[in-house]
């Protein structure tokens, strides 16, 4: 005799329950397996603590090689000089910075500001910003208050701006928005529901124009050019892949799978030599990619009483860990570098090389990473 379907749900969801429950003893079906020709080193990376701030998302460096900069959850944008100077406010991307003193408080993002990706003009200074509520904003190389450049598309207010890059050639900037149901403080909605509203699109900066180059990803996040900008990567976080949007060529407006994943990406960024470094949230396991697979089960799990901590803990395998991922040209894995035990590092959104140095950011961790390469 076949089980009612809604018994059926309820019996899957006190199952997966029951799994979430089980902090001290983690599932296998939890824990995500190992990579093959990882490498446990990012445990060693050394660490610069942020001051009354958390959540270092995206890491970048102006034109004269200062910085990094990144933004923080408060929604400031902040520039490290060194260890004798240490961090200084450079910019912020609200003006309503009243009650904008707690370190953490997702409640007061969309007040605030959340600033994401982060990327120089390399040939003005200019900072642009992937605010995730305020849209795409600017700022001059001397900071302030940046100035909002796309906040609606299609006569709707972006509700989760992510990641951005700059086509300096062509004076364009791809970007994504994450999701137009979710907001960035229901991250754990956006992937559990299997949402597939996020968008790949294009900013023209002389006409200032948007158009949309790709719809219906799920949960579009990091972004980067290829080195001769035949191509732009977008990283589709709910489903572990990285989808390659032509822009020249004989495949030109096509999209195809640049690479697959085992785990959820964040930011994508290219090295000098046209590589490109994958910051992973995290792994995934068996149970987690199941429940991603078939959506009901993730949308049963959102109606039960649990909190961020313990969704969080199930989406990411019940340990802490950090995971980068460097890809050749043609999407082929080239290195993993990992700190299974989360040692040092844990949920990590980008990997920024620069100068034999990983430059390592987070959008949980009250520090930035810097690992030697060397």
């Amino acid at each position: 005799m076949a089980m009612n379907p809604k018994l059926l749900l309820t019996a899957t969801a006190l199952a997966v329950l029951s799994v979430i429950w089980a902090f001290g003893t983690t599932s296998n079906m939890l824990r995500p397996p190992a990579i093959e020709g990882s490498r446990d080193l990012l445990h060693k990376a050394d660490t610069v603590n942020l001051t009354g701030a958390v959540g270092p998302e995206s890491l970048a460096f102006d034109p004269n090689g200062e910085g990094p900069y990144t933004g923080v959850a408060d929604g400031r944008i902040l520039k490290w000089q060194g260890h004798q100077l240490g961090w200084v406010d450079f910019a912020v991307t609200s003006s309503q910075r009243k009650d904008c003193f707690h370190p953490f408080a997702p409640h007061m993002e969309h007040i605030c500001g959340r600033p994401l990706g982060l990327r120089f003009d390399r040939k003005n200074g200019d900072l642009y910003i992937a605010d995730a509520y305020l849209g795409l904003q600017v700022v001059g190389p001397t900071g302030g208050l940046a100035t909002p450049l796309v906040t609606e598309v299609e006569g709707a207010v972006l509700r989760f701006t992510n990641d951005m890059d700059i086509d300096e050639h062509e004076d364009t900037i791809y970007f994504t928005d994450s999701s137009t149901v979710f907001l960035r403080r229901q991250f754990i909605s956006s992937v559990l529901s299997a949402d597939r509203t996020g968008r790949l699109m294009k900013y023209d900066k002389s006409t200032k124009e948007v158009s949309i180059l790709l719809r219906g990803l799920a949960f579009a996040n990091g972004v980067s050019l290829s080195k001769d900008q035949s191509f732009v990567l977008v990283a589709e976080s709910t489903t572990c892949r990285i989808v390659r949007f032509w822009l020249r060529g004989p495949n030109a407006g096509k999209h195809d799978t640049f690479t697959e994943l085992p785990g959820f990406p964040d930011n994508i960024r290219r090295n000098s030599k046209g590589e490109f470094w994958v910051a992973l949230h995290a792994k995934t396991g068996l149970l987690i990619k199941w429940v991603i697979a078939n959506s009901w089960s993730g949308k049963t799990l959102l109606k039960l009483p649990l909190s961020f901590k313990q969704l969080h803990h199930f989406l990411v395998g019940g340990q802490a860990h950090a995971t980068a991922i460097k890809l050749s040209e043609e999407g082929e894995v080239l290195d993993v570098l990992e700190d299974l035990d989360g040692k040092t590092l844990r949920f990590i959104s980008e990997v920024e090389e620069r100068n034999g140095k990983l430059w390592i950011g987070s959008v949980l961790m009250p520090f930035i990473g810097i690992y030697n390469l060397d």
